[in-house]
């Protein structure tokens, strides 16, 4: 058996036995895939452990940065409550549109919302409407511009608040310092900034499964 058919066994089990998904969670990967997005959301799996930090965190509002078909999205918004709230940003209109019939069929739309446009024109906006600090952030966009995804998230965030930060590993390219491709450096330096930020505490994880080999990073909002 090879190493990735075993990773996907794996993670096939965890998905039957603790985060099985249903008609809901089904239709919105197979109109994904229909609509023509790529096959990068989280599984299963990443989808539980999200929903589960943000029920960890009594998360009442979440930011999610990268949308995609909305899978991620219904993860996290069935963990608030009913008056809760969770905006999602999303550069594709595609996408968008797809996520927002997902999230709508999920019975999510009075919670969860997109908004549409490159994530550092409508984060400018999104501050200027002034919310409640965000319990949970979610960061999934383009790596190249995780740096800045992480000083937004500060500055919307208060202390106990929790910033999650997807595929930092980049299939191990990470530890190249000399590697110049976007994905890498952006990681690299937004690892480095929420090293040594004075107001997070954080670490990172390796992961294996049908994703391959990635990671996540995940840090706390400390007073």
């Amino acid at each position: 058996m090879s190493q990735s058919k075993l990773w996907d066994d794996v993670d096939d089990y965890f998905t039957t036995h603790l985060a099985p998904e249903d008609d809901v969670l089904r239709a919105a990967q197979r109109d994904s895939e229909a609509a023509g997005l790529p096959s990068i959301a989280v599984t299963a799996p990443q989808g539980k452990l999200l929903q589960l930090l943000a029920q960890i965190q009594g998360a009442r509002t979440i930011l999610e940065l990268g949308t995609l078909g909305g899978y991620s999205t219904i993860w996290l918004a069935r963990a608030l409550p009913a008056d809760g709230r969770l905006v999602s940003l999303e550069y594709s209109p595609v996408n968008a549109e797809v996520a927002t019939r997902n999230i709508a069929r999920a019975g999510l739309d009075k919670i969860a919302e997109v908004r549409v446009g490159p994530a550092l024109e409508s984060l400018p906006q999104l501050a200027d409407e002034n919310p409640p600090p965000f319990d949970l952030v979610f960061i999934d966009a383009d790596k190249g511009n995780n740096p800045h995804y992480v000083e937004w998230a500060l500055k919307l965030t208060s202390a106990g608040s929790l910033i999650v930060v997807d595929n930092v590993v980049r299939g191990g390219r990470v530890a190249d310092p000399g590697n110049p491709a976007a994905d890498v450096q952006g990681t690299r330096t937004a690892l480095e900034l929420i090293g040594r930020h004075p107001r997070l505490s954080a670490t990172a994880i390796q992961t294996v499964g049908t994703k391959g080999y990635d990671g996540f990073a995940l840090a706390r909002v400390l007073p």
